[in-house]
């Protein structure tokens, strides 16, 4: 269940709302005026999410590679490998 808090709360809290974000690696949704505002977490929540997202980018990249033929063989890997290599 999403925690949701207030923008008041989120200045006269501050500390409470970021222990909890560190705690439990959860965001909590900031309202503003009864409507939906922000969603703080913590950095480390953030970076896993957006590491999450970066690898979803790379894997529908690869699968559109595949599906367009954009593909290497095994020989052709190795020797591209070898020739980076300087060997």
């Amino acid at each position: 269940m999403p925690v949701i808090r207030k923008s008041a709360e989120l200045r006269n809290n501050y500390s409470a709302i970021s222990d909890f974000c560190h705690k439990y690696r959860e965001p909590v949704f900031i309202t503003r005026n009864g409507q939906d505002d922000l969603a703080v977490m913590s950095i480390e929540t953030y970076e896993e999410i957006a590491g999450g997202a970066e690898l979803y980018k790379m894997i529908q990249e690869g699968i559109g590679d595949i599906e367009n033929g954009r593909t290497l063989t095994e020989e052709e890997v190795l020797k591209n490998m070898e020739t980076a290599l300087g060997k």
